[in-house]
């Protein structure tokens, strides 16, 4: 079978796309909540509920899924995960109150529960330490991309079709990925086309030694990870926010309609496309220009996407639909810089075999933070409004940041010279 040169980043693409379909189908309801509160007779609080049914199963489900995936491996566990999830989707068309359309949105939290670890494994398996920042940013930007997608198409379904239609279009875009993914991965030590050259530099600096089965206890035990797993906790509720609040937000508070929303929808999530690729490349920026190590360079990008975090805390101080859209665009750039560089953290301080497991628990403290805060818009936005509650994204990620330098910055002797692998940023 003929080789193929730079076969990892032809499987990046791959798993890129299947985060493109995750966020697709995890969006719809978001996107469609207006329409959907009109045709089931559902109130803000109620709609909260139903976002948190989805928040709460996928916080629980990721430190399984992830598990689940380390213990059979890749190809298998995506595979079935993402048929799951592509079968919960659809099932959204049989929704006839705000219960039902509860209980689905916890089957597709449970199902698409294993996308990240999924994805920053294959970060982990395919590619060496140095550029798996890059590999990270690059495959989180299919979450930007199917957000960003996600809006124009999916109101393009429900107004041709009709609400039920769009849930199940979108719900077959998961069950294909699942199809397409189990026909074409291969781990890189069974992938017939891979090069024994481009083999051998995703191998670089790792030890070539049996590794242990993955463990949930060893991965609990590192102090470091309860910083990372602190930081997505307060991060998360950002991200939680742009995409199941502000189409219900524009529509509500600041008077668009459908279709008016749907022509500028998308732009938040461009700029998180531009925020994940460029977190990529500013970790190596900041290692070579300042000659931080592999982890300081990543937290120097946490900064960075923290103070730009103060985009969305403005958004009670304009008066424009169209400038309120350009704030959420900074804070969308801002968390998907930051997001990426998390993830990459936990490559850095986790040996491949407990990657998933590590970032699925990561991600269950993450999608906490965005139950609670989804439950308190759901109490207090009809009270208070939603500024000031879009003001404490801001405060939790700049909090975040610090709680990452403090815990994880490297200093003194172990500041002088980059990382070589991700074990030796392990506890």
């Amino acid at each position: 079978m003929k080789k193929i040169r730079g076969l990892r980043w032809q499987i990046l693409a791959l798993m890129m796309l299947g985060t493109v379909i995750n966020y697709i189908d995890r969006n719809t309801l978001g996107i469609l909540a207006p329409t959907l509160k009109e045709q089931l007779h559902f109130t803000t609080e109620q709609y909260s509920f139903i976002v948190s049914a989805f928040q709460l199963c996928y916080s629980l489900m990721q430190p399984v899924a992830g598990f689940i995936t380390d213990l059979v491996g890749l190809k298998l566990g995506y595979a079935m995960f993402a048929f799951v999830w592509g079968a919960a989707a659809g099932m959204h068309a049989l929704a006839g109150s705000w219960q039902s359309m509860a209980f689905f949105r916890g089957l597709l939290g449970v199902s698409e529960a294993a996308a990240m670890p999924s994805g920053v494994k294959t970060s982990t398996l395919w590619f060496p330490a140095r550029e798996r920042s890059i590999a990270t940013g690059w495959f989180n930007t299919g979450s930007s991309i199917g957000a960003m997608i996600a809006p124009p198409f999916v109101i393009w379904l429900s107004l041709t079709y009709g609400w039920q239609e769009a849930f199940i279009v979108t719900g077959l875009l998961g069950v294909g990925m699942s199809l397409l993914w189990y026909t074409l991965y291969r781990n890189p030590e069974n992938h017939p086309r891979l090069t024994k050259e481009e083999h051998s530099y995703i191998l670089e600096g790792r030890e070539h030694t049996e590794l242990p089965k993955p463990s949930m206890k060893r991965v609990l035990g590192k102090g470091k990870f309860w910083s990372i797993a602190a930081a997505r906790f307060l991060t998360e509720p950002a991200w939680q926010t742009f995409s199941f609040w502000i189409p219900l937000y524009m529509v509500s508070t600041r008077g668009m309609d459908i279709k008016q929303f749907a022509l500028f929808a998308w732009l938040p999530f461009l700029a998180g496309d531009i925020g994940c690729i460029l977190s990529g490349y500013l970790s190596p920026f900041f290692a070579k220009r300042f000659k931080m190590t592999l982890v300081n360079s990543r937290i120097a990008g946490v900064g960075v996407g923290a103070v730009c975090m103060i985009g969305p805390a403005l958004i009670g101080l304009v008066s424009s639909p169209i400038a309120a859209i350009f704030l959420f665009s900074v804070g969308a750039f801002a968390h998907q810089m930051l997001s990426s560089l998390l993830y990459a953290l936990v490559t850095d301080t986790f040996e491949k075999q407990d990657v998933g497991t590590a970032t699925g628990f990561g991600g269950m403290a993450g999608y906490l933070g965005g139950m609670i805060f989804s439950l308190m818009i759901g109490q207090l936005a009809t009270t208070i409004g939603y500024e000031p509650l879009f003001a404490c994204l801001s405060v939790f990620d700049l909090t975040a940041f610090a709680i990452i330098a403090l815990v994880l910055g490297q200093r003194g002797s172990k500041a002088t010279g980059a990382m070589p692998n991700a074990a030796a940023g392990a506890d």
